[in-house]
């Protein structure tokens, strides 16, 4: 195999990944508080022929190239940053659907399965009750992962709670009976750093496993806006924040992934038959 057929493998597989990356953009394009992805691009090692005679310099005068052949080894994908800007909002009028309208700032909750348990991030709002004894209910989100309160405790309701209505703080208070109120204050945090945030499935997001690999620390990544914080939250009641994707620009993306990839299946192609044309030379 020769250096240009390993150049179009190296591109081709990583073209494969940020095909995967925008399908799954557009998949998600309904999904509420779905943040979309783009892939970045580096340059792998590549070769420094000098071929120029003589010392440097040397017989260039005028010259306008640079003195050498640089032969590459294709490109990889270097990061698959998350982009945390703001999606439109829908009105339902329902009181247990709740929009963050700050850029950055997530829901706490609690993603429960048989590895145990451990606090995810999501900007989807659209929450609901379970029962969990006769008199309590608990604020859970759609897979029925539990919200998690400014102390990351899971918050639970009178069963006959009604009246529900959301500050711009975050605070959801709700009448009990008797005449009494109950409130609690949504667990909220600011992103400051979202390239570190994983995927999880389930519209969930999540720290690293190897942030030690990484050199960074939680609090680094994420700020909970617990305490004085929570002035900075921004948080509607009765919307939903629909997901960032433009379908428009995710497709335009897909046809220019399309181009380089026939691009590259090309080079392969003329590789061959031009190793073919050797071999047949006698």
């Amino acid at each position: 195999m020769n250096r240009t057929m390993i150049t179009a493998t190296n591109t081709l597989a990583q073209l494969q990944k940020q095909m995967d990356i925008v399908s799954n953009n557009v998949a998600n394009i309904d999904t509420n508080g779905f943040k979309r992805r783009e892939a970045n691009f580096t340059d792998l090692l590549f070769q420094q022929f000098n071929n120029g005679p003589g010392a440097p310099g040397a017989g260039d005068a005028g010259r306008l190239t640079p003195n050498g052949i640089r032969q590459g080894t294709g490109a990889k994908l270097a990061i698959s940053k998350i982009v945390m800007a703001q999606g439109n909002l829908k009105t339902t009028d329902r009181p247990l659907d709740m929009a963050l309208t700050a850029e950055g700032q997530v829901f706490r909750v609690l993603e429960q399965n048989d590895n145990g348990s451990a606090i995810r991030y999501t900007r989807d709002g659209a929450f609901y009750l379970t029962p969990i004894s006769q008199n309590e209910t608990m604020l859970v989100t759609g897979n029925g992962y539990p919200v998690l309160d400014e102390n990351n405790n899971p918050i639970t309701i009178n069963a006959q709670a009604s009246n529900f209505a959301l500050s711009e703080t975050g605070r959801l208070t709700v009448d009990v009976p008797g005449g009494g109120t109950a409130s609690y204050d949504l667990g909220i945090s600011y992103v400051n750093k979202p390239q570190f945030l994983e995927q999880k499935g389930g519209n969930l997001l999540g720290l690293p496993e190897n942030m030690a690999d990484l050199g960074v620390e939680a609090e680094e990544i994420l700020t909970e806006l617990n305490g004085p914080l929570r002035n900075q939250i921004g948080i509607a009641q009765g919307v939903l924040e629909q997901s960032n994707v433009d379908l428009s620009k995710e497709m335009t993306e897909l046809i220019n992934l399309q181009r380089s990839y026939q691009f590259q299946s090309r080079s392969i192609s003329m590789a061959d038959q031009m190793m073919g044309l050797v071999n047949g030379i006698r």
